[in-house]
């Protein structure tokens, strides 16, 4: 399976227009989707920010007619964007007891490869700490996407799985999270909580 990223700025003043195109261009969308095979669709905003997650098995699909009516409502960041951290893990079919964490930060410029290193080393931790196995959950489907200096992470957690995190979890959370500080900007609210300061929520404006 191939996963396929998309993001996007909306441009100054067109946030009402975008959503208004957005409903017109959806049927056009869902056309797009069924002749590419694609599924597992779903689209994301957080402020001017718009992020776009598919899954198929056919080449990567030009989607220059489909970005066409919302010339100079939206800036596409530069694609295909790059996988910056994976961890998989046993994915979920029934799709009905997903929660979905998508999250948005900027990058202080000049960070984009630490970022990656930081990611490939924690990758490797996890792995290792689980014997070579699989991510069994509630995590999966975890990927962490860069286009344009922006950060993009989508990620399914099954929610039959999730529990309250125990001091030791909720320590260590902090102290990465404290620790990218240095190196990004949070777009998104995941992390207010740490900081005390307050970023929009994502919302989730279209699925398929």
């Amino acid at each position: 399976m191939t996963r396929y990223t998309l993001a996007a700025k909306v441009l100054p003043d067109q946030g009402a227009a975008f959503r208004t195109v957005l409903g017109e261009a959806w049927p056009t969308i869902r056309d797009f989707l069924g002749a590419n095979l694609l599924h597992n669709f779903s689209l994301w905003q957080a402020d001017d920010l718009v992020f776009a997650y598919a899954e198929g098995t056919e080449a990567r699909p030009d989607v220059t007619t489909l970005l066409a009516p919302f010339d100079g409502i939206l800036e596409v960041l530069p694609h295909p964007m790059r996988l910056m951290y994976s961890d998989i893990g046993i994915v979920r079919e029934d799709k009905h007891l997903i929660r979905h964490r998508v999250f948005m930060t900027q990058l202080v410029p000049g960070a984009e490869e630490e970022y990656k290193h930081r990611h490939d080393v924690l990758a490797e931790e996890s792995l290792a700490a689980r014997g070579g196995a699989p991510n069994p959950g509630p995590d999966s489907n975890f990927t962490i996407w860069s286009s344009g200096g922006y950060i993009f992470g989508y990620d399914e957690i099954d929610v039959t799985m999730e529990h309250p995190q125990t001091e030791e979890e909720r320590a260590s959370t902090v102290a990465w999270e404290t620790r990218m500080f240095e190196i990004m900007h949070w777009i998104t609210n995941d992390c207010d909580w740490i900081s005390g300061e307050h970023h929009a929520a994502v919302q989730r404006l279209a699925y398929d």
